[in-house]
């Protein structure tokens, strides 16, 4: 089995966390998403709004998908977990993802949890993907 790591370099360096931002199973195409947040690339979230973070994380998303040879339309499943109880937050986060997804309709997990990767962190989402087919 051969794996590659993923690290655009548009996206924070998850080296000091002992992560990679992606990781693909060159056998089965397998793409491993780690989990996405709001942040720059100093480790700083850029929006309070659970909305607008979730859009950005979403695009962060896209970003190590496109670098890992996939995309959304590759997507099988997407995990998102929201602090605090998820039923809270559906209203908002719904219709973000609903944008984004659009017709993909990946298997989707939704997860209320206590604490995310830094106190003001309101969503983080990870994902299970193909590579996109060659040729």
């Amino acid at each position: 089995m051969s794996i590659n790591k993923v690290n655009p370099s548009a996206l924070y360096d998850g080296s000091p966390f002992g992560l990679s931002q992606a990781a693909v199973d060159t056998e089965s195409g397998l793409v491993f998403v780690s989990g996405q947040v709001d942040w720059d690339a100093d480790y700083e979230l850029k929006n309070d709004t659970i909305e607008a973070q979730t859009a950005n994380a979403l695009e962060n998303l896209s970003i190590v998908l496109k670098e890992a040879g996939s995309s959304v339309d590759n997507l099988l499943q997407v995990r998102i977990y929201v602090r605090g109880e998820l039923a809270d937050h559906m209203a908002k986060v719904a219709p973000v993802l609903a944008n984004y997804l659009g017709t993909v309709r990946p298997a989707l997990t939704g997860v209320g949890v206590a604490s995310l990767a830094s106190p003001g962190t309101l969503v983080e989402i990870e994902a299970v993907a193909k590579v996109r087919r060659q040729g």
